[in-house]
């Protein structure tokens, strides 16, 4: 299985870049999540909705029709790390490519929200979106952890 991560944002934090690199290494060979780092817009005096327009249009760049879309964002579906697994297992049996998007410090622009056929959500707390990648990272390793039976998930 492969996932793309397209995430608003460059030059993160060594801390940020290690703990997803982290999660990643103990992925087995077979799954595999590719992150893309898109550039942020530019911030002076536009609105927050022209930075995520901007943003917008780098992202739809990367993205295929085809693509599953999967966007973070804060009025999403709120998941368990159980319902991430039972997505991991559904998207293994469709073999469809699937993209998670996590927007920049402006969020994501309506249009990319409405064209994801998911809208997640770790929770209604506001987080800084580098960190958001580190939780991914590790919600991504602990739901296949949850499909291969590895002792790793502890959960009820």
């Amino acid at each position: 299985m492969r996932l793309r991560v397209l995430a608003v944002g460059q030059k993160m934090p060594a801390w940020i870049d290690q703990g997803v690199d982290e999660y990643a290494r103990r992925l087995p060979k077979g799954v595999t999540v590719d992150w893309l780092n898109i550039a942020p817009a530019k911030r002076g005096t536009n609105s927050s909705l022209r930075y995520q327009q901007i943003e917008a249009e780098s992202l739809r760049a990367k993205l295929s029709t085809e693509d599953y879309l999967v966007a973070l964002h804060v009025l999403g579906q709120e998941m368990t790390t159980e319902t991430i697994a039972e997505r991991l297992d559904q998207w293994q049996m469709t073999g469809n490519r699937v993209s998670i998007v996590i927007g920049g410090p402006d969020g994501l622009h309506p249009s990319i929200l409405d064209a994801a056929q998911e809208q997640w959500s770790f929770g209604r707390i506001t987080l800084p979106h580098p960190l958001v990648r580190v939780i991914l990272s590790e919600q991504l390793y602990r739901a296949w952890s949850i499909q291969a039976g590895h002792p790793y998930h502890r959960g009820n």
